[in-house]
Parts: structure tokens; C-alpha cells; sequence
């Protein structure tokens, strides 16, 4: 189903497909920063990517609760935005040889996805006030502030240390 499809008829048809891309979004992510860690030399970068992982498998489980509560299929459909945030990650981390230089397209490529999940988040908050639903927002609130923090966090560390480094 592409998003101006004739499947989407209702406000309800798109909170529920967007659901359903942020779902896979998580899912995909959740294979995605195990990688991210392995890859960051970064003590604190290394540790952040784990200890969002942990959160992230949260996502996906407040996530099959929205659906529940919406009365919703539990059910992923292919993203192709984060499928090319994540492919661009893997194709720059190939390409870089300064591990230095590595940290620093570590956390771009993370905060391409934060700020994308940032995005769908607040969308569906919206969405679901919109339809009624406060106990959608309350749970999807609860991740868009996760999601937040770790784009600060990331920035905290880009700007203290791992872009002094890299550009050094």
C-alpha cells in the first residue's frame, strides 16, 4: 500500500498505516544499532547505540500495545525510508577508514533515524488526539521522548568530543 494510495481513505486508515511503517521501522532498527555499536570505536557512542537498542525493543513493544488498543492488525509494511537511511549508513561506514571520521558518520547516520522516528511519532500523536484516542498519544508520547533524548545525547557527544576528533 503507497501512502496516496485508494487504500487510505481516513484518518484512521493513515494512523493505522503509519503504524504499521514505524513498526517495521523499529523492527528494522532493532538489527540496525547492534551493528552501529560493532562498528563505533567510541566507548560512549559504542554504549549509547546498546542502551538505545534496549529502548528500541520497547518501541516495538508499546508499539503491538497501540495496535491492540486501536483494535489493529499487529502488522509491519516495508519502509523505504528507513531501508535508505539505513543502507546510506552502511554504504558511508564502508567507506571511511579513520575510525575517528567513522564515529562521526555513526552519529549522522543515527540521528537521520532519530529524526525521521521523531517525525512519525509526533504525526501519530497528533493523529491519534485527533481520532480520540489520548491512550494511543500517552504511549506514543512516552517513545517521541525517548527518541528526543537519544537525538540530544548524540548531539552532546558529536559537539564534546567525536567531531574534535574526527576533524583532527
Amino acid at each position: 500500500m503507497g501512502l496516496f494510495t485508494k487504500d487510505i481513505k481516513t484518518m484512521n486508515d493513515l494512523f493505522v498505516h503509519e503504524l504499521q511503517d514505524i513498526y517495521y521501522a523499529e523492527q528494522q532498527l532493532t538489527k540496525a544499532l547492534p551493528k552501529m555499536a560493532d562498528k563505533a570505536t567510541d566507548p560512549q557512542l559504542k554504549q549509547g547505540f546498546l542502551t538505545h537498542l534496549d529502548e528500541t525493543k520497547q518501541h516495538v513493544k508499546r508499539l503491538e500495545e497501540v495496535f491492540k488498543m486501536h483494535g489493529a492488525q499487529v502488522k509491519a509494511i516495508d519502509c523505504p525510508a528507513i531501508d535508505g537511511i539505513i543502507e546510506e549508513a552502511n554504504d558511508t561506514a564502508g567507506e571511511v577508514a579513520d575510525k575517528a571520521v567513522l564515529d562521526a558518520a555513526l552519529i549522522n547516520a543515527a540521528q537521520a533515524a532519530e529524526h525521521y522516528e521523531i517525525v512519525r511519532y509526533g504525526s501519530l500523536i497528533a493523529w491519534a488526539k485527533q481520532l480520540g484516542r489520548n491512550d494511543c498519544a500517552t504511549v506514543l508520547a512516552k517513545t517521541l521522548e525517548e527518541e528526543k533524548a537519544t537525538d540530544k545525547k548524540l548531539t552532546a557527544l558529536a559537539e564534546s568530543k567525536v567531531n574534535l576528533r574526527a576533524a583532527s
